[in-house]
């Protein structure tokens, strides 16, 4: 297995304490934080934010039909990372895991995913796997040829704002930089925030690609290219909360809603995010008239791609149960009924055409937007290195944004520490 430089410090730690436990004797296996258990448990690891009654159907339904007890392992997503990397070093590993977008091919070249395309042949056609979903997500989960995830939720990231504040302001939705910096400071008095910005260095990604930057880029190997416009873009941002004020400083920590909470609290009048902010906000602030802008131009009209995907451990003790665990929660009549309890977008062609999505104005601001929605790091997960050099550009987004480190000062540190990691 290969794992990074900052992984294996991270597991150093783990490893000390599994093996002290080991020590005890007669310590017995605690399924509810290892990744495995005994035959009739199936440890699944979900995101915190993603566990929804339409998935608790489809678990009882998978539980009966199999005679097993799903372990639903929820956590943020630097914790879920964390805990799966120990589970590679030692072997016991769930049997499906839910990851945020880049792990399947970075896994895969690791050999910690297991490919599936055994089953995608046998009955990839019955399930309408790959056809019925967006192109983009097959290729961002496959590998050489192989495919070794499936698509579970799939939507990009836009303005959301609050119409009334707005128009009490005389302003209309941005569409440039220039129209947000004008319209953030005009929406910022009296306790309110013009915009607030998630601690999630991922949501700073539309910025970097509206100003035109890769994160990677194979043909001269440099990363946040060009560097002059990822420092403008990341300075924009950090201006926004330091020069400008229109945005409170993010909070540290790994939950993402506290943009949406301020939204909802009327205390912030704009924020970036996906649908997955929808619910939360219908259900805190149902009388909140929400507004969603199309992606914004600078040098390029752009936004990021976001969604989730499913995968199998390589060392997964039963990949026959896994993928008929994948078929199920994938399956067009669970999608449309998450879709209806939450407003999460789907990856399927055939869930874009169902009525609840077509009659929706909110889902169809977001699908609209698709054609504008980038996979930021689809050319850096094939380096293999995309997980050390996402820590780094989580480290390098929290000096500027957070602490005001000038981002002309932070990106060549950045870029030099990335160099090392890809051996260029």
């Amino acid at each position: 297995m290969t794992t990074t430089r900052r992984d294996l410090l991270r597991l150093a730690g783990l490893a000390g304490v599994a093996a002290a436990a080991a020590a005890c004797a007669g310590a017995p296996k605690d399924p509810t934080t290892s990744g495995g258990g005994d035959a009739k448990t199936f440890s699944v690891y979900w995101n915190a934010g993603h566990a929804y009654k339409a998935y608790d159907k489809v678990i009882a339904e998978f539980e009966k039909a199999h005679g097993v007890t799903v372990n639903l392992n929820k956590q943020q997503w630097p914790d879920l990372r964390t805990r799966l990397l120990a589970d590679f070093a030692s072997g016991n590993v769930p049997d499906v895991v839910e990851e945020p977008g880049g792990w399947v091919q970075e896994f895969a070249i690791s050999g910690d995913a297991r490919p599936l395309q055994e089953y995608v042949d046998e009955d990839g056609e019955k399930i309408g796997f790959p056809q019925d979903w967006q192109p983009g997500t097959v290729d961002r989960n496959s590998f050489e040829g192989k495919v070794y995830g499936v698509q579970l939720h799939y939507t990009c990231t836009l303005l959301l704002y609050n119409k009334a504040m707005l128009t009490a302001a005389g302003v209309e939705p941005p569409t440039t930089w220039n129209d947000f910096l004008t319209v953030a400071k005009k929406l910022t008095k009296d306790g309110v925030h013009g915009v607030a910005l998630n601690q999630d260095a991922g949501y700073s990604w539309p910025w970097l690609l509206q100003n035109a930057v890769k994160y990677y880029d194979p043909d001269s190997k440099q990363v946040l290219a060009p560097n002059e416009a990822a420092v403008e873009a990341l300075q924009f941002q950090a201006d926004l909360v330091h020069k400008h004020k229109v945005s409170p400083v993010p909070t540290p920590g790994t939950d993402y809603s506290g943009p949406q909470k301020l939204l909802s609290a009327n205390r912030a009048a704009m924020i970036l995010t996906g649908p997955w902010d929808l619910a939360p906000i219908a259900q805190t602030s149902p009388d909140l008239e929400l507004g969603i802008a199309v992606p914004l131009h600078h040098k390029t009209q752009a936004t990021i791609s976001a969604g989730t995907s499913l995968f199998v451990p390589a060392k997964a003790k039963n990949p026959e149960l896994s993928w008929d665990f994948i078929k199920r929660i994938t399956a067009l009549e669970v999608e449309r009924a998450a879709t209806k309890e939450v407003g999460m977008l789907m990856p399927r062609r055939s869930w874009a055409q169902q009525p609840e999505v077509k009659n929706d104005e909110r889902y169809k601001a977001f699908s609209q937007s698709f054609p504008f929605a980038e996979d930021s790091s689809a050319e850096l997960r094939l380096t293999g290195k995309s997980g050390e050099i996402g820590e780094l550009y989580k480290t390098l987004y929290q000096s500027v944004v957070m602490r005001n480190e000038p981002a002309a000062k932070a990106v060549p540190t950045f870029v030099e520490a990335a160099k090392k990691v890809l051996g260029s």
